[in-house]
């Protein structure tokens, strides 16, 4: 990557360096394009990077994209776009393959991958690089742009963005506080949700990082883009509760999938744990405001997710970094239940965008947490990564051809 410059004209912009803004930045070197990369804070800061249960695609025998696109659409209560699933679902094998070019190693097991069963799914199609999955990909894809000849503006938070004839005009405001502008054919926004600045209005837990504020989204509408869904805030359901170093932090997916079960304070099981995640968030919830939560140590209210009937071997292949962090606060899973509750997570709805990811602003783009339509009011567990990079890809290809146009 190159270094900063002020005043800098590029073809494309991309805002933000999560998997999204990242697959949408190659995808638009890669036709062609001069681009640059701007984000709030350091490039390693984002969402996706935090995201470790997998990425969903129907790359098994007795899969296929059709089967994964009707879970979607099921699991949104039949409220997704329809075209925005089929372009997320057929597209799901290719970005395995093109995530693996670019160096992820997913898990695999006996000569094929490792997948497990997410909530929602009819089918096992979770692909993990143990519980660290997002951690992998932003990593690759980040050594990708190092080579790729983009130009890097981390600490450089958007405020203000406006059209010209020729395109678009983003402000950029660092520490500094000396301003810098970037004019560009075409911009991609790519900043995430706003699940973190939610949390603390609420005085609630999230998984989210420091800067999933969503101020982004609001200079959009400002610019009259078009949003959808953005009251339906994702809960995930397995928050934990405590320790307290363990707080927030969103206990993978993948535990039920691999026999950890949903218990309350009569140690009994109340929901299907591979249920949609509102589903299974909801049945939680219930549980609690009828009391039959148990007290964690701080006060919160809490129901047991009992880790011990996991397999040893499913655990330490499967979820390591769980356990690591959980061992570091004072308690092992697979010896004993842990504490658990809903905590915010995920900006289903977003900006209105087409299968290419143009919103309805010509010129601007948006793929990832901030577009919406593609999970409609529910998103299932492992569809954002896949997401990011499907429609990372789809919207830098489209903003490098906007700008040559």
């Amino acid at each position: 990557m190159r270094a900063v410059a002020r005043g800098l004209s590029v073809d494309v912009l991309v805002v933000g360096s999560g998997a999204s803004g990242l697959a949408a930045a190659l995808s638009a070197r890669r036709a062609g394009a001069r681009v640059a990369l701007v984000t709030k804070g350091s490039l390693q800061s984002s969402n996706s990077a935090k995201a470790q249960g997998g990425i969903q695609a129907a790359v098994g025998a007795d899969d296929s994209p059709e089967l994964h696109a009707g879970d979607v659409w099921r699991s949104s209560h039949e409220t997704a776009d329809p075209g925005l699933v089929e372009a997320l679902t057929s597209e799901g094998p290719a970005a395995i393959h093109w995530l693996e070019h670019h160096g992820v190693a997913f898990t695999r097991q006996n000569g094929g991958y490792r997948l497990a069963r997410c909530g929602g799914a009819s089918r096992s199609r979770l692909l993990q690089v143990g519980d660290r999955t997002g951690h992998a990909i932003t990593t690759a894809l980040r050594s990708a742009l190092d080579v790729s000849g983009a130009t890097a503006l981390p600490g450089h938070p958007l405020v203000a963005l406006r059209r010209t004839e020729n395109g678009l005009v983003a402000t950029c405001r660092p520490k500094s506080g000396k301003e810098a502008e970037v004019t560009a054919g075409a911009v991609v926004l790519a900043a995430g949700g706003r699940c973190f600045r939610e949390a603390e209005l609420r005085g609630e837990l999230s998984t989210n990082h420091p800067g999933a504020t969503g101020e982004v989204t609001e200079l959009a509408l400002a610019l009259g883009a078009l949003a959808r869904d953005l009251d339906a805030l994702q809960y995930h359901p397995t928050g934990g509760a405590w320790p307290a170093g363990v707080l927030g932090y969103s206990i993978p997916e993948t535990t039920r999938a691999y026999g950890a079960t949903l218990l309350n304070a009569a140690r009994e099981r109340f929901v299907d744990e591979l249920a949609p995640r509102d589903v299974v968030a909801d049945a939680i919830l219930r549980e609690l405001d009828e009391g039959r939560g148990v007290t964690a140590p701080d006060g919160r209210s809490a129901v047991w997710l009992d880790t011990t009937g996991i397999a040893r071997a499913d655990a330490e292949l499967s979820l390591p970094y769980m356990l690591r962090r959980y061992r570091a606060a004072g308690v092992d899973p697979l010896a004993e239940p842990v504490l658990t509750r809903p905590v915010l997570h995920y900006q289903n709805g977003g900006l209105v965008i087409d299968a290419r990811g143009q919103t309805t602003v010509e010129g601007l783009y948006a793929c990832g947490e901030i577009a919406g339509g593609t999970h409609g009011r529910n998103r299932m567990m492992g569809n954002s990564l896949l997401e990011c990079v499907v429609f990372g890809r789809r919207a830098g290809a489209a903003a490098a051809e906007k700008a040559r146009s």
